[in-house]
């Protein structure tokens, strides 16, 4: 495996941009310095993530996602020996 997570990950299996590997591994993810651990999808290229409105769900169960912009970190949580 390589040694930096992808420019574009998704936690919805439904999506393009899912990888269950990756996220077995562990993604972590620091928004404007802060870190996040309620991101669905982030871009660190476009510089945005979508996080879960609080509890609300659409009609097919998935929760509401807000799209935030800034600055995106991402790197692996378990660093490769």
């Amino acid at each position: 495996m390589t040694d930096t997570p992808p420019d574009r990950l998704s936690i919805d299996p439904a999506s393009k941009f899912f990888d269950e590997p990756l996220l077995e591994r562990g993604i972590g993810i620091r928004f404007n310095g802060t870190e996040k651990n309620n991101v669905e999808e982030y871009c660190v290229s476009e510089g945005w993530v979508r996080v879960a409105a609080g509890k609300a769900v659409d009609r097919k169960g998935k929760p509401l996602t807000v799209k935030l912009k800034g600055t995106v970190e991402a790197y692996f949580r378990d660093q490769p020996e």
